[in-house]
Order: structure tokens, then C-alpha cells, then sequence
């Protein structure tokens, strides 16, 4: 009898302590795969958004916010501290300054790919965690969520759509290493720090004025894709028409655009799956009460209720969270809800309906635990899938209002702004400005819409590309 066999019936907990070593060897290269990079995972956590969230909880926030930023402090192997791609080069072709006298170009390639190769060693090791939980603790030998991992894996589009979602994920992560300079060097307060150049010998100057001397504007000025401004400096995507390296702005846009996207999907998640679950199971008055708030809450026009708070909410600390950045993600999700609602509001009503159910009402199980135990689970492979489609949208949302100058605030970086600052070079040499941004945005949208669909495929073989969705969009009746 294998040691899986001798403690059935046993809780997880006491499967660990029966066969402790592979949990513990799991747990302990996973701890000092997160030590090598804690700077910049504490740097992520208590990044903009979050910190000035703690805003208000006084004293306490701002010992959160102060613990955070010393964690943030710590060096990292992989951060530019050690990778510095920061230099100048003499006539003799020698570069200065850099890490071990390499190019800059060279650096910075250098610190992308071990930051994705340490990426993909943390996801690596997290399947891993996965494969031991299945193999040596979990209770039972098979469960369907076996066939629907097997079904992913085989899935083209979906691990297409993987790789894309993780890969912008890093790029949020790690915004501070992967750029080739800082937010706050080059795009937030460039006038405050130096350069160094050679020009007949070493000269100093400010980033801010070689920024002015690095702007990317067309047939006259501009620094391309992959090119070095007169000052050394490299840019792996050019710049923008104000000198800023486009890549920096672009990383630490990324972050904006998950805070948003994620924020305002997990409110729209939880209400929708709330409501959901209490509609299916109560019926009657509370299904159309909720059929009447959420189509209230989809005939009310978005944008001018954006602009509205915009006006209202100017000069509260909310508004100033990565300048404005949680007002878009609550409004987002507050008018999100309804279609994640209507999604999954059919599996809902199919599941209160099976026997299981009703042999817990009949144990006398209450409906917090008859909902939360043997009917959320149900619908939560549903919601997974339109929520992932739904972050699509919200990026989208995000870029077309800061295009539109009513998203995300100068200073703080946002994709759309970026299109819009460089609509007007598309036709020129400095294409780049306004079409890499955009390429960007459509590749990770069809990343999320891609994943969606191969989650859905993944728990519902017979959906087909739709079937399965169709039903639960019509309450589950096909």
C-alpha cells in the first residue's frame, strides 16, 4: 500500500506531515527562487497604485508603505545595479561605465533574457508544485480537472495566448529592470538627474536636455528602433517626440494597464458571481431584480459617467492613484458586472438544480455553505474564461481613453497616450512612436482572448469555439 493510500480519508494537512520532504523540497527551492528577485517583487507590490491606496489607513498604511519601500530597497541579481547598461564611448570604439565594458545594447539584451529566463524558471517550478500536489498528496488518484490541464495542454491557441499573457505580465513585473532606464531618470523627472557623454572628452548634462537632442519627430529628428542617440544612449524601440525612451514607456505602461485590467476585473468577478449564485438559487423577485439593475447599469452611457467622475472625483486622493488609474479600474468594474452576470448566470441555475444540491439542503447544510461549496465551483471555470476575455476589453477601454486625453494623467505612462502622442509621425520615419504601442495593445488583447478560449475549450470539450457559451448566455436552456 503506497503512502497516498495509508492516510485516505485524511485531510491535506495531515497527507503533508505523512510525506513531508517533497513538499518541503518544492517549498524551499521555491523560496530561494523569490529571495534572488524579492527587490523587485517588493518593488511591484508596493509600487504606485498600491502605496497610495494605504493612503488612508493612516499610521498603519504608512508603515505598510514605508516596510515595502525598504524591502524594495534590496539589491536583486538581475536588476541594473548589477547589469548597468549605462556608459559612454571613446573614439577607440571602447564603451565605459557598462557592465564589463560591454555595449549597451548588449546589457540590456542581456538583462531581458535572464529576466524571462528566471520568469520562466518561477512558472517552471510552480507547474512543478502542481505535479507533486497531484502525484503525492491529493486525495484523489483522478478528478476532471486532470483532462481539462491535458486538454489546455494540447490547446494551440490557448498556450499561444499563455505565452502572450505571461510575457506581459513579466514585463509589468519587472518594468524597473527590463527598461533600458528608469521612469523617474528619463520620463518623470529627467531634469534631475545627469548623463555622461564623449564629446572631444567626458561632458555632463542633464537627462532633460538630452532628451530634447534625442526627439523622435520625423524626417528632421529622429532616434528608431534599435538606435543610440548622440549621447550613448541605447534605445531598443526609439523615442518618443519628447526624447523619452519609448521602451521605458511602454514597460511601466504595462503596469497601468494590469492594475486596471485586473482591479477592475476581480470587482466585476466578485459581484457577478455573488448575484449569481443567490439569483439562481432564490429565483422569483431577486433574478429580476437583478435583471433590472444590471440592464440600468448597461444603459447608462460609460464614457460621460468617466468624464463626470473625472470632474467630481479631481483633487481626491482617489483620483490621484496613478493618476486615475483606480477611478478607471472601479468604474470598469462597476459597469462590467452585468455581462459576467448574464454569463454565468446560466451554469448557475443548471447547477442548483443537480441532486447534489438538494441532498445538501436536505443534510441541512445553509446557503452560504450550500452556495459557496457545491455550487461555486461549478460556475467558476465559467467565470474564468469571460473574465479573461473581459481584460481584453478593459485594456482597450484604458487605451482608447487616454488616446482620447481622458484615461491615465501626464505624467504617469499609458500605451494609448502613446499612440496618440505619435499619430501625427506615422507617415514618417518615427512611425514607431504611435504604431508600436498599438501593436502592443492588440497583441496582448488577442493574447487574453486566446487564452480565454482555450480555458473554455479546456473545461468544456463540447463548447467547440462557442456552443458552451451560447448556452450559458441564454440561462443554460440550448
Amino acid at each position: 500500500m503506497s503512502e497516498h493510500e495509508t492516510v485516505e480519508g485524511a485531510g491535506l494537512r495531515e497527507r503533508v506531515r505523512a510525506d513531508p520532504w517533497p513538499a518541503a523540497r518544492w517549498a524551499l527551492v521555491l523560496a530561494c527562487l523569490l529571495a534572488v528577485e524579492g527587490g523587485a517583487l517588493a518593488s511591484f507590490v508596493t509600487s504606485w497604485p498600491w502605496a497610495a491606496a494605504f493612503g488612508w489607513l493612516g499610521g498603519v498604511g504608512h508603515a505598510v508603505a514605508t516596510a515595502g519601500n525598504a524591502l524594495a530597497d534590496l539589491p536583486t541579481l538581475l536588476s541594473r545595479t548589477w547589469l548597468d547598461n549605462r556608459g559612454y564611448r571613446t573614439p577607440d570604439g571602447a564603451w565605459h561605465g557598462t557592465f564589463m565594458g560591454l555595449a549597451p545594447a548588449v546589457v540590456w539584451a542581456l538583462r531581458v533574457a535572464l529576466v524571462y529566463a528566471y520568469a520562466a524558471a518561477v512558472i517552471g517550478w510552480c507547474w512543478r508544485g502542481y505535479l507533486v500536489f497531484r502525484e503525492r498528496y491529493r486525495y484523489a488518484a483522478w478528478t476532471p480537472t486532470d483532462d481539462a490541464v491535458d486538454r489546455f495542454r494540447s490547446h494551440d491557441w490557448g498556450r499561444f495566448g499563455l505565452v502572450v499573457v505571461l510575457a506581459f505580465v513579466v514585463l509589468a513585473v519587472f518594468a524597473p529592470t527590463l527598461g533600458p532606464t528608469t521612469v523617474d531618470r528619463n520620463i518623470a523627472n529627467p531634469y534631475d538627474h545627469q548623463v555622461e557623454y564623449y564629446d572631444g572628452g567626458v561632458q555632463t548634462t542633464s537627462v532633460g536636455l538630452a532628451n530634447l537632442r534625442s526627439a523622435s519627430r520625423g524626417a528632421g529628428q529622429n532616434v528608431g528602433i534599435g538606435a543610440y542617440d548622440r549621447f550613448g544612449r541605447f534605445h531598443p524601440v526609439g523615442t518618443l517626440p519628447s526624447g523619452k525612451d519609448l521602451f521605458t514607456f511602454m514597460a511601466a505602461g504595462a503596469r497601468v494597464s494590469l492594475f486596471v485590467g485586473v482591479l477592475a476585473t476581480a470587482i466585476s468577478a466578485v459581484v457577478a458571481l455573488a448575484l449569481a449564485l443567490l439569483s439562481a438559487y432564490y429565483r422569483g423577485v431577486f433574478d429580476l431584480v437583478t435583471v433590472l439593475a444590471s440592464d440600468s447599469v448597461q444603459a447608462m452611457p460609460r464614457l460621460l459617467v468617466v468624464i463626470m467622475l473625472g470632474v467630481v472625483l479631481s483633487g481626491t486622493w482617489i483620483a490621484g492613484v496613478y493618476s486615475g488609474a483606480l477611478v478607471l479600474a472601479l468604474v470598469f468594474g462597476f459597469w462590467g458586472w452585468p455581462g459576467l452576470w448574464r454569463a454565468v448566470r446560466g451554469p448557475a441555475l443548471q447547477a442548483v438544480e443537480n441532486d447534489w444540491v438538494d441532498a445538501a439542503r436536505s443534510f441541512g447544510e445553509g446557503v452560504p455553505t450550500l452556495l459557496g461549496r457545491h455550487v461555486a465551483p461549478f460556475v467558476v471555470g465559467y467565470l474564468l474564461v469571460y473574465a479573461s476575455m473581459g481584460i481584453g476589453g478593459i485594456m482597450i477601454g484604458t487605451a482608447g481613453l487616454s488616446y482620447l486625453g481622458l484615461g491615465i494623467h501626464a505624467p504617469t505612462p499609458e500605451w494609448g497616450r502613446a499612440v496618440a502622442i505619435g499619430q501625427q509621425y506615422v507617415v514618417s520615419p518615427s512611425w514607431h512612436v504611435s504604431v508600436l504601442p498599438g501593436l502592443a495593445i492588440t497583441l496582448v488583447v488577442v493574447g487574453f482572448n486566446a487564452l480565454g478560449d482555450g480555458v473554455r475549450d479546456a473545461i468544456d470539450p463540447r463548447s467547440e469555439g462557442g456552443a458552451s457559451a451560447e448556452a450559458a448566455a441564454t440561462g443554460g436552456t440550448r
